[in-house]
């Protein structure tokens, strides 16, 4: 059977597409080119994510550029993907299936779509079912990636890094941070109230590191571990991990003041930075991996952050960052740390 050209492709091409983005420019370019007068289409997918409900992709004729726009979730449904067809022109919309979730396809014209234009829409709309579930169910396991592993050790696992024990050595300043006295704090509060200062804690660190570039590598109890890649002058990740120490104290500075005028304690945290080399891969038993950084960088990094009640600070800084970056900071002198060789140079931010 002779189909046209978008439908072949379609039902022979489509479902290999790298992801929605290139599905939605490159089924508008051959409906374009078959003679649709479109001015932009838009694609909604929803997705399993803590946060975004749904992912809705915008794609304008003219240029051949596709944006990405976010539904959250908890807020009403997201009319993004409407919207902007609306902006351009006459509305076509398709929602592909019977569910709920269900995703949902439209075009905008250039002017008013007549029946036989409209037909073709909707016959590109049910052929586009099959291709739509294959990119709906890869979007639903990157988001489900990037919630529980991160960002980039996501890209990792989903382009194959799947084998124990397989990994790179890479160079990163590390974050190590940590609630003070959590034990004492969760024994006299009730386990939703704690629930909600940890989101509130981890929201306020994870944050920061996510703003300046760097990564959550692991939540481990009331602590945090992140790193800060190396992608270019070492320099570059230690400032960055330096500004993201102090926007999360800045954070949770305005968090304290808020649980204190609600008659809570606040939240003491300790935080430690170094950088070094680290294995980054897959580690752990034949069917349960976890893919994570260890190393003696992290070690030292850890045990850093246990100084920090001992010295009195809230933040400190291993003479290895210390020595790539051009902010001041205080120096405390050299101190042991338990199972490293040799004392460590300990520096804290000035106004610690």
């Amino acid at each position: 059977m002779d189909l046209p050209a978008p439908l072949a492709w379609l039902v022979d091409e489509a479902g290999a597409s790298p992801g929605p983005e290139r599905f939605l420019a490159e089924l508008g370019g051959r409906l374009l080119a078959d003679g649709l007068p479109l001015a932009g289409g838009a694609l909604s997918l929803a997705v399993p994510h803590p946060i975004i409900a749904r992912r809705i992709w915008l794609w304008r004729s003219e240029t051949g550029t596709v944006i990405e726009s976010l539904g959250f979730a908890g807020g009403p449904p997201s009319q993004a993907g409407h919207d902007w067809l609306t902006g351009l022109g006459p509305v076509q919309e398709d929602t592909i299936g019977t569910a709920q979730d269900s995703p949902v396809l439209g075009w905008a014209g250039t002017r008013p779509f007549d029946s036989v234009e409209t037909g073709r829409l909707r016959q590109a709309a049910r052929f586009a079912g099959a291709p739509l579930a294959a990119l709906a169910a890869q979007a639903a396991l990157a988001a489900l990636l990037e919630a529980y592993l991160g960002r980039r050790s996501a890209a990792r696992v989903q382009a194959g890094a799947l084998h124990r024990g397989t990994g790179e050595t890479i160079r990163a300043a590390l974050l190590c941070a940590d609630l003070r006295d959590f034990t004492a704090l969760s024994e006299a509060t009730e386990p939703a109230a704690m629930i909600t200062a940890l989101d509130a804690w981890f929201d306020r660190v994870a944050g920061a590191v996510h703003a300046f570039g760097g990564e959550v590598l692991k939540f481990i109890g009331d602590g945090v571990l992140a790193i800060f890649p190396a992608t270019g002058a070492p320099g570059e990740a230690c400032e960055a991990a330096l500004r993201a120490v102090a926007a999360a104290r800045a954070g949770m500075a305005h968090l304290d003041a808020v649980r204190q005028a609600q008659g809570q304690p606040p939240l003491p945290f300790g935080a430690a930075l170094h950088f070094g080399e680290m294995l980054w891969g897959n580690i752990g038993a034949a069917d349960r991996l976890d893919f994570t950084a260890i190393g003696p960088a992290v070690n030292l990094v850890s045990r850093l952050e246990g100084l920090c009640k001992p010295l009195g600070r809230s933040v400190l800084i291993s003479g290895a960052v210390a020595a790539e970056t051009t902010t001041t900071l205080i120096p405390l002198g050299e101190h042991p740390l338990r199972g490293i060789a040799d004392p460590c140079a300990v520096f804290t931010l000035p106004d610690d």
